[in-house]
C-alpha cells in the first residue's frame, strides 16, 4: 500500500514537471514551434537605407587610401637644475651629457597618389628616426620625410611601394556648409582604420592658439589621439581636411585643416621641401571697439598698422603707420589672424589690392608681395615691450593718429590668459597712459616707470579705455 502511495506521488511529480518544461520552452525558445510566427519588424524606410549604404559604399572605396603611421624617434630628457654644468659632466661624466628617451607614436595619414607621396600633420612625423606605415592591406614601408611645415602642422612623406596604390579624391573645402555631414577615418589610438560620423560643426575657426595659421574645420565626428593626419571626408568619399587638434577638455570638438589650405602647402613641401609665403612689411594688431572708436571707424574689424619695415612691400605702396587694413585682395579683412592667412597665401610677387582706413578716408594701394624670408631679422626695439613674468601683458607705442589727436601712452597690445592683467579687467586696446601717477608717454618712459614699480611689489595704471580713465591697481608676482 505504501509503494502504491509512492508511485502515485512520483507519477503527479512526472506530470507537473513535464507541463513546466513545456512552458519554459515555449516561453524560452518561440521559434521552436512548428507552427510559423508572423516577426513583428516594421519595414525600414527606404531613405535610410539608402543612407546606410552611402556610406558602407563611401567607406570601402577611400578606406584603402588611408594608412596608419607609427614613427620612433629621441626626446631629451630636461634636467632643470644641472642641465648644461661643466661641474656636473666632470663630477659624473657621461651621466652629465644630455640624455634622451626613445619615443613611438602613432598617427594617421592619406595617400595622395600612385607614386607613394602621403600627406599627415607635421606633429606626427616630427623628429622621427625611423617612419612606418602599414597599408590597408596590411603591407608595411618605410617612410621618408619628404618636407613638412611647422605653422600649419603638414607634412609630406613619400613610400617606394612595389604595388598599385590607391589615391584619395580631394574636394574643395570653400564649399563647406555647417550641417553637412563629415566622416573621419584614421588609426586612433592604434585601432585601424576605424569610421566616425558627424557633422561640420563649424568653419573659418581661429585664434585657437594650436597653429600660427589657422582656418580649421570644426567637426563633431570623434577624432582621437591616433587620429591626427587622417582624413575628414564628405558624403562624396572626397577629402574636405586633415584632423588635426581636439578639445581635451570636451567632448564632440575636433579640428581639421582645409583641404584648400593643405593643396598649397602640399604642393609646395613636394616642390622644394618648404614652404615659401608672401610677406608685407608690416606689423599688426586687432582693432577693438574702443580703438575703432578712436579711430572714427564704424565698427571693429581689419588690422591695425603698427610698424612699418622701411624699404618693405607696404612701405613701396605708401602704407603708414596707424593705417587699418580692412581689405585684402577683393576680400574684407576680419581680423589679423585672416589678413596673415591671406598674406601667406598669397604667391611671391603677386600684385594685390589693399583697402585702408586713414583719417576717416578710405584709400586703396597696390602692393607687390615679398618672400617673407627677406623680412630683416627684428630688433628689440621693434618688438613689443613683454612684461608676461610680472603683468602678463604687452604694450606698443600708440599710433601717429592717436598721437595727433592729443593722445599718448602705450597700447596694451596682448594679453596672456590668466594672466594679473587679464584678471584685473584690463583689455586688448587699452592705452596705458600712467603708472603709479608717473605719466608716461611712450615705450621708454613706460619701461623705466615699471622697472620702478617692480621694487615696490604693486603698481597702479591709470588706463584710457574710449573716452574713460580707469585706474586699476594690481599687485605683483
Amino acid at each position: 500500500m505504501k509503494s502504491l502511495r509512492l508511485l502515485v506521488v512520483f507519477l503527479v511529480l512526472s506530470t507537473i514537471l513535464s507541463s513546466c518544461k513545456k512552458k519554459e520552452g515555449a516561453l524560452l525558445y518561440e521559434s521552436d514551434r512548428k507552427e510559423s510566427v508572423p516577426a513583428p519588424v516594421q519595414e525600414v524606410p527606404k531613405d535610410i537605407l539608402n543612407t546606410q549604404q552611402a556610406f558602407t559604399t563611401l567607406v570601402s572605396k577611400v578606406t584603402p587610401s588611408v594608412v596608419n603611421i607609427s614613427t620612433i624617434g629621441k626626446k631629451k630628457l630636461v634636467r632643470p637644475f644641472f642641465e648644461g654644468s661643466p661641474f656636473f659632466e666632470d663630477f659624473f661624466g657621461d651621466m652629465g651629457r644630455p640624455q634622451y628617451r626613445r619615443e613611438s607614436s602613432l598617427g594617421s595619414g592619406f595617400i595622395l597618389n600612385k607614386e607613394g607621396y602621403i600627406v599627415t600633420n607635421d606633429h606626427v612625423v616630427r623628429d622621427a628616426e625611423t617612419i612606418q606605415v602599414k597599408l590597408s592591406n596590411e603591407s608595411v614601408y618605410t617612410g621618408k620625410v619628404i618636407g613638412s611645415d611647422p605653422k600649419t602642422d603638414i607634412a609630406v612623406i613619400k613610400i617606394n611601394a612595389k604595388e598599385s596604390l590607391p589615391a584619395a579624391v580631394l574636394g574643395d573645402s570653400s564649399k563647406l556648409q555647417v550641417g553637412q555631414w563629415a566622416i573621419a577615418i584614421g588609426n586612433p589610438f592604434g585601432l585601424d582604420r576605424t569610421v566616425t560620423v558627424g557633422v561640420v560643426s563649424a568653419t573659418g575657426r581661429s585664434n585657437m592658439g594650436i597653429e600660427t595659421y589657422e582656418d580649421f574645420i570644426q567637426t563633431d565626428a570623434s577624432i582621437n589621439p591616433g587620429n591626427s593626419g587622417g582624413p575628414l571626408l564628405n558624403i562624396y568619399g572626397e577629402v574636405i581636411g586633415i584632423n588635426t587638434a581636439i578639445v581635451a577638455a570636451g567632448q564632440g570638438i575636433g579640428f581639421a585643416i582645409p583641404v584648400n589650405m593643405a593643396k598649397q602647402v602640399v604642393t609646395q613641401l613636394i616642390s622644394k621641401g618648404n614652404v615659401s609665403r608672401g610677406w608685407l612689411g608690416v606689423s599688426i594688431q586687432s582693432v577693438t571697439e574702443e580703438m575703432a572708436k578712436s579711430f572714427g571707424l564704424p565698427k571693429a574689424g581689419g588690422a591695425l598698422v603698427n610698424e612699418v619695415v622701411p624699404g618693405g612691400p607696404a612701405a613701396r605702396a605708401g602704407i603708414v603707420q596707424g593705417d587699418i587694413i580692412t581689405g585684402f585682395n577683393g576680400a574684407n579683412v576680419k581680423d589679423v589672424r585672416q589678413l596673415q592667412r591671406m598674406v601667406g597665401e598669397t604667391p611671391i610677387g603677386k600684385k594685390v589690392e589693399i583697402e585702408l582706413y586713414r583719417d576717416g578716408k578710405e584709400h586703396k594701394v597696390i602692393v607687390t608681395t615679398a618672400p617673407a624670408e627677406s623680412a630683416p631679422a627684428q630688433s628689440q626695439t621693434q618688438r613689443p615691450e613683454r612684461e608676461a613674468g610680472v603683468l602678463g601683458l604687452s604694450v606698443e607705442e600708440v599710433g601717429p593718429e592717436m598721437r595727433r589727436r592729443g593722445i599718448a601712452g602705450v597700447v596694451v597690445s596682448d594679453l596672456e590668459p590668466g594672466g594679473i592683467a587679464e584678471e584685473s579687467g584690463i583689455q586688448r586696446g587699452d592705452i596705458i597712459v600712467s603708472v603709479n601717477q608717473k605719466k608716461v608717454r611712450n615705450l621708454a618712459e613706460y619701461q623705466k616707470a615699471m622697472k620702478d614699480a617692480n621694487n615696490r611689489g604693486a603698481v597702479a595704471l591709470l588706463v584710457r579705455r574710449g573716452n574713460a580713465n580707469i585706474y586699476f591697481a594690481l599687485k605683483l608676482r
